[in-house]
């Protein structure tokens, strides 16, 4: 049995056996030194003087006795000044999650493409998502290009090879799927509803939606503007109770912040809702919001009993898009509209042409003869 805390052992052939770090391999592993003696105290004596050896020796750069975990604290403490609390929330738990536990321990010389490949697979073969493992992986890349600065001159090239994602077609609203459920919204209308029927005539994101207050709206302009958004957060500051949090913040990019005009329905149907109080939000005209995970909950409960399956809110925003494109709407003004960083987003994510537009545009070729 060791005596405590010495790591020193009977061995089974009768000598004792101590042990001590002689130091790490580059993927942060210990290395162990071995003692063996006929008696404990010949043992712990020949220990004791490895370890003054090793003391009485160069001592290793202070740089190198990091491991990586202390360079993934540093970056996020520098980051937490420049983005936005969501962002250094998401950096936050991801670190937390995924990166820490498993290259946190290592040293910085021994990261590797190899090992961040095997990183990769490893977060593959837990079920996580491609986009899911791509965000996880643009983090390790800005933390290695930080600690690459650490290290000039010396610090290996890691390449990161970023997993594709299998493309899947969003879901849409057909026409008929569309009119029932505007149908249902518009009977027995309430904040709720007519919020969601608001989304599906302007393409709001449910973090918009939900932080939309009514002095946001001019039916006198007929425009919305988008300045805000709303989501719920790990609380990192949270040292008990409640985990998350609400927060009401900026849009996620400049381009997010917009001003989208509304059609006629859309100004009437606002004029009904109007409580003519600026400070209210839009989903329970007061001044208590209605956050987006609430809106999923009361989405659900429509679509199930409106009988249509497959429906979150993306889809609303999805099916505003394909209908814009159906009506020949301008490209780039769609794109704005949705808040898009350009237009190749817009057309790569949210436009789904329907068998119906495709015959249409393939029946444009008999003025050409084919």
């Amino acid at each position: 049995m060791a005596r405590k805390g010495e790591n020193i052992f009977k061995r089974k052939d009768g000598r004792w056996e101590a042990r001590y770090i002689k130091g790490y391999e580059l993927s942060g592993k210990i290395k162990y030194g071995f003692c063996y003696g006929k008696t404990y105290k010949e043992a712990k004596e020949k220990v004791m003087r490895c370890k003054a050896a090793l003391l009485a020796g160069t001592p290793v750069p202070a740089a190198n006795r990091h491991r990586f975990a202390y360079y993934c604290g540093e970056w996020l403490r520098l980051e937490k000044g420049q983005v936005k609390e969501s962002t250094y929330v998401k950096y936050d738990t991801t670190l937390t999650k995924h990166i820490l536990p498993r290259l946190g321990g290592c040293f910085p010389l021994g990261i590797t493409t190899q090992l961040v490949e095997r990183f990769k697979q490893e977060l593959l073969e837990e079920g996580l998502s491609p986009k899911t493992v791509r965000d996880i992986l643009a983090v390790l890349h800005m933390i290695l290009k930080y600690t690459a600065a650490q290290y000039p001159g010396i610090f290996p090239a890691v390449e990161i090879t970023y997993p594709k994602d299998q493309k899947k077609e969003a879901r849409v609203l057909d026409i008929d799927e569309q009119s029932r459920f505007v149908a249902y919204l518009q009977t027995d209308m309430d904040e709720c509803k007519f919020g969601i029927l608001l989304a599906l005539l302007t393409g709001l994101r449910i973090g918009e939606l939900c932080a939309l207050r009514w002095e946001n709206i001019s039916l006198k302009n007929r425009t919305i503007h988008v300045a805000a958004t709303m989501q719920r957060l790990r609380d990192y500051e949270c040292t008990g109770g409640r985990k998350t949090k609400v927060m009401i913040s900026t849009p996620k990019s400049d381009t997010s912040i917009r001003t989208i005009p509304l059609t006629e329905s859309a100004v009437r149907l606002c004029g009904r809702y109007d409580p003519h109080c600026p400070a209210a939000f839009l989903l329970t005209s007061t001044e208590q919001f209605m956050e987006p995970r609430q809106v999923q909950k009361r989405l659900a409960k429509y679509t199930k009993e409106c009988g249509l399956k497959g429906v979150h809110f993306h889809t609303i925003r999805h099916t505003f898009a394909t209908r814009c494109v159906e009506v020949g709407f301008e490209i780039k003004s769609l794109s704005e509209i949705l808040g898009h960083a350009n237009t190749g987003i817009t057309l790569d994510r949210y436009v789904h042409a329907s068998m119906d537009m495709k015959r249409a545009n393939m029946d444009k070729l008999a003025v050409v003869g084919l």
